[in-house]
């Protein structure tokens, strides 16, 4: 039996492991499934230090996927399945990946992308919830695959590698100590000890409402199970549905962003009013700044259970701040984990060590764990100090209390309903157009989702700032990028404003956007 589910399987077999729209499946089943799984991919030819990748959707599949690799030393890209063709077929290539499981929604993205020669090295592509003449049926493979154990000596931690988008156009993928290859006994001590942390009982249910492509997702889900702990998921969010969600399926903890408790809290009045909550032990949020109305609104709702982490997908969880103490240090993140240690450092590289001094936030992991950028050593170095030593971008302090503050963002983030979207793949395509001398993307405020992209433009070769050139330009990114990245809107300038060095003064471009608005970091 794979070993991190020996006991679970042992003590609840009969019980629901994981859930969705579409049926259940017990923690026996699960295993069983597991087994099937691990044994077909051995049948051809994955093994450890292999990459699958799966573009699915929020399906409980899924976590049979995740808890199967993690037993075979593979490493999973959980795809966003918002992507274009191009955009999965680079990932597939940049991975090197050798299986593409698609979920039925997603064929015709999938399809395209395996046509294109960057796929040539995936050799078996699997559809999961429905049937496909080029795709082979996943139920059927399953079928057809061993449920015989994998020996002891022969199961090897694996583990996701999630992408991010890069500053300088194409998405990196974070290859943290969980990505592939480590003995099991020692390195599954890491995800419970996230799961323990995150306050999520070894008997809780979680519910992810949430795309599972994003680490934050996959963290408040993935680690409690491993611990105990089963899974409820839906494919899209609906405010009020989660909100019933959460009495009629008893849940104990669920993660969401901040545009999820706004459309939670626009739910019908007699939702809200039938609302116990009474199962319900904690709810996290992170990924994107919460405005502070937002947030007493959830309290005031739901009571003292609404929590704050902040962390990353190279860095994982960096601190937390729990309800009680959000309400005395409104607007800090928290204190750093015990594991963690918080750095501040100037612009020369020196350490500042006096309460309330601003500077670029380092971090290092005490359990000794790193990550790198896949196949771009340049852009890790640039991450680190020293080794085991990195940054994300952003700047803060630490007060007099040990309490972490975030205060601007040294890359330039846009964070849109708690996604993070690079300016830099979006001028690419953008600067393609004939009619682009230069072009910048910036946030600009959206009372939904935080902010939402604006693409800015000097023109050139005859082109002027008209509806037409405006349609040309969306146009392009509509072929180019997934729809999150696209912009909003575009708006037409003479000449960008740029430094003595030639970088373009992003903040100046921002300001008049923003005056009258409180600038979340």
């Amino acid at each position: 039996m794979p070993k991190l589910l020996d006991d679970i399987v042992s003590t609840k077999g009969s019980e629901i492991a994981v859930a969705d729209e579409f049926g259940s499946t017990t923690w026996s089943q699960f295993d069983e499934r597991v087994r099937r799984l691990i044994n077909g991919l051995k049948d051809h030819g994955v093994g450890p230090g292999d990459t699958i990748a799966m573009m699915m959707g929020n399906r409980r599949e899924c976590f049979e996927i995740f808890q199967a690799c993690a037993h075979l030393g593979v490493t999973y890209v959980p795809v966003n399945w918002h992507w274009v063709p191009d955009e999965l077929a680079y990932v597939l290539e940049d991975a090197d990946v050798k299986v593409l499981l698609v979920g039925n929604r997603f064929t015709d993205v999938a399809t395209e992308a395996l046509s294109d020669s960057r796929s040539q090295n995936v050799h078996l592509s699997l559809v999961v919830g429905g049937k496909h003449e080029t795709l082979t049926d996943y139920e059927e493979f399953l079928l057809s695959s061993s449920t015989d154990d994998l020996p002891d000596d022969q199961q090897l931690l694996g583990g996701p590698m999630f992408y991010t988008s890069g500053t300088t156009g194409r998405p990196k993928g974070v290859r943290g100590s969980l990505s592939g290859g480590g003995t099991i006994p020692t390195e599954v001590m890491q995800l419970i000890g996230g799961s323990m942390a995150s306050y999520v009982p070894a008997n809780g249910k979680s519910l992810l409402v949430g795309p599972v492509y994003h680490s934050a997702q996959w963290a408040f889900t993935f680690m409690p199970m491993i611990n105990g702990s089963s899974v409820v998921m839906r494919h899209k969010f609906d405010g009020a549905e989660t909100v019933e969600l959460i009495d009629s399926e008893k849940i104990t903890n669920i993660h969401l962003v901040p545009t999820q408790f706004k459309r939670m809290l626009d739910s019908p009045e007699p939702v809200k009013e039938a609302f116990v909550g009474d199962s319900l032990e904690s709810v996290w949020h992170g990924a994107a700044p919460c405005p502070a109305s937002w947030k007493r609104s959830m309290l005031d709702w739901f009571g003292p259970k609404v929590h704050e982490y902040y962390g990353s997908t190279e860095g994982a969880f960096i601190s937390t701040i729990k309800a009680d103490d959000w309400l005395k240090k409104g607007g800090s993140v928290g204190k750093p984990l015990e594991t963690v240690e918080v750095l501040v450092v100037d612009d020369d590289g020196n350490r500042l060590t006096e309460p309330n001094a601003s500077g670029t936030l380092y971090f290092r992991n005490l359990m000794g764990t790193d990550f790198e950028y896949h196949k771009a050593p340049e852009k890790t170095a640039e991450a680190h100090l020293e080794p085991g030593v990195f940054t994300t971008g952003d700047i803060g302090f630490l007060d007099e209390d040990g309490y972490l503050w975030l205060s601007d963002r040294k890359i330039d983030m846009i964070i849109s309903g708690g996604v993070n979207i690079y300016p830099a793949e979006i001028e690419a395509v953008i600067a393609e157009h004939d009619g682009v001398a230069d072009v910048s993307v910036i946030g600009v405020p959206n009372e939904e989702f935080g902010e939402e992209v604006k693409a800015i433009v000097e023109c050139s070769n005859g082109y002027i700032g008209d509806e037409d050139f405006v349609r040309e330009i969306l146009q392009l990114c509509n072929s180019k990028l997934a729809g999150y990245k696209r912009p909003k809107s575009v708006d037409f300038i003479d000449q960008l404003p740029r430094t003595g060095t030639g970088k373009i003064l992003k903040r100046t471009l921002r300001e008049p956007y923003w005056e009258g608005h409180e600038r979340q970091i």
